[in-house]
């Protein structure tokens, strides 16, 4: 089985990179608990 986004760079900055993330209240939050859980990348781009 691949993996979702294997090979696909522009798709996996549209569809998970930080801008798109900070455009809905779900995304924001995604990027909040990484930021709290101190991880090094907030987003896949």
């Amino acid at each position: 089985m691949k993996r979702t986004l294997e090979g696909t760079r522009r798709k996996r900055r549209r569809v998970s990179g930080f801008r798109v993330r900070m455009r809905t209240h779900n995304g924001r939050r995604v990027i909040k608990a990484r930021r709290r859980k101190g991880r090094a990348r907030l987003s896949a781009a």
